[in-house]
């Protein structure tokens, strides 16, 4: 048994999961930036972030944080933080994860302030530093911060490129279906969750 779970932990060890904004702000009904349809995924991401410590696949918790006037937010949002009190700023429950997430002991927490997670951040020298070259990855939402993480890894050669497609959602799923196509398209292997979790048994 020992020397299986030893082969297990090899087999993913050059592989990460990222866990992209599954903060208050966008997942409860309600909040400003909220990202219809996706409440439903929250336990099949639970689930998946399980099953990645589960197999020893370091968890990377990808957030949004804001200077609470905009300072470091898109122009397009700007007038959102005019008063000081925009969304997802710093101290505010809005960029807590949602209930029933949480970044355990040794897991990475990467602040980001655009769509992508590789957009002037060091997730790149981090995922490196421990040896990473496969990326698992969940979360909101499919056209923005999802895709464009997915195209930077893409364009920085991480081998394979995981989408767990019921563990990531967007506005409808008429969206959410486009851009998982898009993503194919450049080589990304999107799979539904059990499908995944079988994959490593």
């Amino acid at each position: 048994m020992a020397a299986v779970a030893v082969a297990k932990a090899r087999k993913w060890s050059e592989t990460a999961m990222l866990v992209i904004d599954m903060q208050k702000e966008f997942i409860l009904p309600g909040r400003r930036l909220h990202v219809p349809g996706s409440s439903s995924i929250v336990p099949s991401v639970i689930t998946a972030v399980s099953t990645a410590r589960d197999r020893g696949i370091p968890v990377i918790w990808v957030v949004r944080e804001h200077d609470p006037y905009g300072r470091d937010v898109e122009f397009f949002r700007r007038h959102l933080y005019e008063d000081g009190n925009g969304p997802i700023r710093k101290g505010s429950d809005g960029v807590d994860l949602v209930d029933g997430l949480s970044v355990e002991d040794g897991e990475y927490r990467l602040v980001k302030t655009r769509f992508s997670a590789f957009f002037e951040t060091h997730l790149n020298t981090v995922l490196h530093s421990i040896g990473i070259k496969n990326l698992v990855i969940v979360g909101v939402q499919t056209p923005n911060c999802i895709r464009q993480t997915v195209f930077d890894a893409v364009s920085l050669d991480y081998q394979q490129i995981t989408v767990i497609t019921d563990a990531t959602a967007a506005a409808t799923l008429e969206i959410h279906n486009a851009n998982i196509l898009d993503m194919k398209n450049v080589g990304v292997v999107a799979v539904e969750l059990q499908d995944w979790i079988d994959l490593q048994n």
